[in-house]
């Protein structure tokens, strides 16, 4: 745990935060719990400057629950568009329907009912709590993790998630109610900006100890494996989905053969997962739609 000097300084981090915050959209005062979930859903992986644009279609196309319960599964694959990991927005789908038939429309505050959520899991359900409703809750993403890792414990990387995460983040948050929520956010911003997993920028931080400048910025111990993308079942993925985003109706199979010629095994694994998922579907009569379109009569699995 925490002890001793091995803290982060609070007041010298809300101060930076205040003064030096990025102006994210889903950070404004007037933004709803709703839209700040929506932010968090599609921040998952997915960089800021790729999610701002989706995310602001998706608060003028569906500002509350209800409204993008109405909407077929299609139409929010189609406006997912290229954020990557699409099984997010189906779960979004999915919770905005449970949040307009069970919750009144709106999102519940509580963390524990928020768990309960389709698609929402341990980090956005305190996310939402914290920056939708100002809780003092502990808030950990990767961010943070190394944050704490390096301030706290004197170590470059903050190695696999534990479950000493939540309470050595949540010792961490002053007593205060609004200035826990407010560091939360400074504690990932520091994180996202300065503290950066390849080059940090030390000169810029406003903490005045860091336990591993002090010992010395020792080198990480930790191997990572990069992850590729080019030639990945996630790339064939993506590019079967761009067809059926692009189609006015159901595709022949050709078509999502001629989308990835390198490798045919993979491609047709590619397909298979993505019927799994209930990404996309395929009609009696053979042909390939997204998922919710309206023009499957009956479901079947590629032979």
């Amino acid at each position: 745990m925490t002890t001793g000097t091995n803290r982060v300084d609070a007041e010298s981090l809300l101060d930076w935060y205040r003064e030096t915050a990025r102006d994210l959209p889903w950070r404004r005062k007037d933004v709803t719990a709703w839209q700040i979930l929506m932010s968090e859903i599609m921040l998952q992986q997915t960089p800021v400057v790729r999610v701002e644009p989706i995310w602001r279609e998706w608060v003028a196309r569906w500002p509350v629950p209800s409204a993008m319960a109405a909407s077929s599964q299609a139409e929010v694959l189609r406006a997912w568009g290229k954020l990557g990991y699409p099984r997010r927005a189906l779960r979004l789908h999915e919770c905005a329907k449970v949040l307009a038939e069970e919750h009144g429309d709106a999102v519940p505050t509580d963390v524990d009912v928020l768990l309960g959520l389709p698609g929402i899991g341990a980090y956005t359900a305190r996310a939402v709590a914290c920056f939708a409703y100002g809780q003092r809750v502990p808030v950990v993403d990767t961010n943070v993790r190394r944050v704490v890792a390096r301030a706290v414990h004197g170590r470059a990387e903050a190695g696999n998630p534990s479950s000493r995460d939540l309470p050595e983040t949540e010792a961490l948050l002053p007593r205060r109610i609004d200035h826990a929520a407010i560091f939360s956010a400074a504690l990932m911003e520091l994180g996202a900006t300065v503290c950066t997993a390849r080059t940090p920028d030390c000169s810029r931080c406003p903490l005045p100890q860091c336990a591993w400048v002090s010992a010395g910025r020792p080198v990480s111990d930790v191997v990572r494996k990069t992850q590729k993308y080019e030639g990945t079942d996630r790339q064939a993925r993506g590019r079967l989905l761009d067809v059926l985003r692009d189609a006015t109706g159901p595709v022949e199979r050709i078509r999502l053969d001629l989308a990835w010629t390198r490798d045919p095994g993979q491609r047709d694994r590619a397909l298979d997962s993505l019927l799994v998922d209930g990404l996309i579907e395929q009609t009696s009569d053979g042909l390939f739609a997204l998922a919710g379109e309206g023009w499957t009569i009956g479901v079947s699995r590629p032979g």
